[in-house]
């Protein structure tokens, strides 16, 4: 299996000089966590500060999105070879992409090409909401969002993280007997796409109100490998505390 990976997503919050503030003070805390592959999500303008503090870290920067297209009439747009330069991750196709900003399936396929082909490793984001889950339909729509999002995809190379929609921001986290029974059904559509070797050293990660409280019970499941986190990622202490409790589940 792989090593246990956790990602913050800061989504739209704090300036570069707050970021920076946190990345500082969290910087030598995260380093010392072993067996822990640490990814840091600030908003556009934190990430050229954000990288500059963590140039000789082990831990590593992502962007919250990105644009399919190498360049263009695109304004407001951020492509992956913009990225490149700060940046090893790319979170694409984020629930909150999908809802305000009505991204589909094939939106979230286009850039995952796109950021492999650069050089990226795209954490590419699938999970149903709960008129889906209380139907009974959880299953079969998150297979198509997987079908939908890595048709013709390079089988290496990514990171799937499975965020219910109605756990995100809302302090209800799914249960890790939920979680886990997502995630095997994301392994099996992986081996059935790729192979089963690729599907099991594909990270995947879990998302939705996830804390320092019940980080270990889902790092623990099989087939999770670790966290997309996202408010809890805003209080230095809280993420060092996720991150170090992932490391001890993992061992």
């Amino acid at each position: 299996m792989p090593i246990a990976t956790v990602a913050a997503n800061w989504k739209m919050n704090k300036t570069a000089v707050e970021g920076a503030a946190m990345v500082r003070a969290m910087k030598d805390p995260l380093e010392a966590v072993s067996n822990v592959e640490v990814i840091i999500c600030p908003g556009f303008p934190s990430l050229q500060v954000v990288a500059e503090i963590l140039r000789d870290s082990t831990v590593r920067v992502g962007a919250q999105n990105m644009h399919p297209k190498t360049e263009g009439a695109y304004t407001g747009e951020v492509s992956a070879a913009m990225l490149m330069e700060t940046c090893r991750y790319v979170i694409v196709g984020h629930s909150e992409r999908r809802l305000h900003f009505c991204e589909t399936d094939g939106d979230v396929n286009l850039k995952t090409k796109a950021a492999l082909k650069a050089g990226l490793i795209p954490i590419v984001c699938v999970g149903e909401n709960l008129e889906e889950r209380e139907q009974g339909g959880a299953e079969r729509f998150v297979s198509s969002q997987i079908r939908g999002a890595l048709s013709g995809v390079h089988p290496s190379g990514i990171v799937v993280a499975y965020e219910p929609v109605w756990a995100i921001g809302t302090g209800r986290a799914a249960t890790p007997h939920i979680a886990q029974g997502i995630m095997s059904l994301i392994r099996h559509e992986l081996s059935d796409m790729w192979g089963p070797e690729t599907a099991r050293t594909t990270p995947l990660l879990y998302g939705g109100s996830v804390t320092h409280d019940n980080i270990s019970d889902f790092a623990r499941q099989p087939d999770i490998d670790g966290a997309l986190v996202g408010g809890a990622s805003l209080d230095a202490d809280s993420f060092v505390r996720i991150v170090r409790s992932a490391s001890a589940a993992g061992t």
